[in-house]
């Protein structure tokens, strides 16, 4: 389940928004049960167009039922309401989950041979495309054109996740959790119209999250509270926006959000080796992770004992490299917008604003996302909220909202200065 706050389904006329889910042929359509109950549970207005193999997996009383609405495959049915051309013109979104490869391959050519590849080609609205396949059909060149051609056209198609597949194999071309598939639906009916909710496609941007660990000994470590919900907002944000997204999560255990590749690190160096060479490809690199500035110079590997008298060890520490310095000041990429975070409290020699613009200056980064984290505000919190500070000067204010609302708030700066 997505862990984003919970989103309430609403349109500018304040009507319930119409949403079109097409389910194709493969064995994730079960999923798609999942995905209609979340759409409809939260106010959505919801039509399933199945085809015809999709009913070969999931019978149309169970689309029926749960939706509360007819089905149909074919544009033969209620002719009269002529419902191939309907269902897209009347739709504030379409979504198909999960999308066979002969249905990108359908889609991209533009046939219409069904209700479903019909409303594709009528639909004026956001179209959102969840693959799942067999791993060899996903990588072949044929379905990578396929989906290259959807996204010219403005199609947000998700990258598959990772893990198990049909049978006993695995690799990618997973289903995302319908959970995630449900957050990128309700993200991109809050951005509005089609053509202004995918301004991060053909970008490649790289979000760290979490709060890395310095180990002592095998079972203790040196951490801090970060619980890396920010940093997985902003990569289903941007992922939203059509960005492909590299998130390095930092010992979470967070759903991994839909269309995002994850890489999984514990320490800072292992957060700064998976982050550099990410960043020497990625447009944007938002730096939301909280590393350790310190790890101790010598790390037992026995589990350290209690002493008999009492005493407690002296720890020498070292301080850990500087990885968002080191991305700002030695950038592969020219142009390449750089966002830093800093958890203020303000203390003797400052406040959290000048403290904040100090460390914007000495990091060298485009932007900072500054939080004042008195008396442990922010850290677990679904709810946020920040001063986004410019090297250029500027400074945004961003009131307490969801932590998806300041996700979206920091891409927009970015893609201002991506633009420039």
């Amino acid at each position: 389940m997505s862990t984003s706050s919970a989103h309430e389904a609403a349109s500018p006329t304040g009507a319930r928004p119409v949403v079109v889910l097409g389910v194709t042929g493969g064995i994730a359509a079960y999923k798609a049960c999942e995905l209609l109950r979340r759409l409809t549970e939260s106010g959505h207005d919801v039509t399933v167009v199945p085809t015809e193999s999709a009913l070969e997996f999931v019978g149309a009383p169970t689309w029926a039922a749960l939706s509360g609405k007819p089905v149909a495959t074919d544009v033969w049915t209620d002719v009269h309401r002529v419902p191939h051309v309907r269902l897209g013109q009347s739709a504030d979104l379409v979504v198909v989950a999960p999308a066979t490869a002969d249905t990108l391959a359908r889609a991209a050519h533009g046939l219409a041979d069904d209700l479903l590849t019909n409303t594709l080609l009528t639909a004026r609205c956001p179209v959102v495309v969840a693959p799942a396949m067999h791993t060899e059909m996903w990588e072949h060149p044929a379905t990578r054109a396929n989906v290259a051609t959807l996204r010219e056209r403005g199609v947000l198609v998700l990258e598959p996740a990772e893990g198990r597949l049909t049978g006993k194999d695995t690799g990618k071309g997973r289903l995302p959790e319908p959970g995630e598939i449900f957050d990128v639906c309700t993200q991109v009916l809050a951005r509005g119209e089609a053509g202004s909710t995918l301004d991060l496609v053909g970008r490649h941007v790289v979000v760290s999250a979490g709060g890395t660990r310095e180990y002592l000994d095998p079972v203790r470590f040196l951490g801090n509270r970060s619980s890396g919900l920010q940093g997985f907002a902003l990569a289903r944000a941007a992922a939203a926006r059509g960005a492909q997204v590299t998130l390095v999560a930092a010992n979470t255990s967070l759903p991994e959000p839909a269309g995002v590749t994850v890489v999984r690190v514990e320490t800072t160096a292992q957060l700064r080796d998976a982050v550099v060479p990410a960043a020497a490809s990625a447009d944007a690199v938002v730096m939301a992770a909280a590393p350790a500035d310190f790890r101790p110079l010598d790390v037992s590997e026995a589990k350290i004992k209690k002493a008999a008298d009492g005493s407690a060890p002296s720890i020498e520490l070292q301080q850990n490299p500087d990885v968002l310095h080191e991305i700002s000041t030695r950038r592969a990429r020219p142009g390449t917008v750089v966002v830093g975070f800093a958890a203020e409290t303000g203390d003797d020699t400052g406040s959290v604003l000048e403290l904040a613009r100090a460390k914007l200056a000495r990091k060298g980064c485009d932007l900072l996302v500054v939080n004042d984290v008195s008396g442990g505000a922010v850290f677990g919190s679904p709810d946020n909220e920040a001063v986004i500070l410019g090297a250029d000067g500027a400074a945004t204010d961003v009131p307490r909202g969801s932590k998806t609302t300041l996700a979206h708030a920091i891409w927009d700066e970015v893609v201002r200065r991506l633009q420039d």
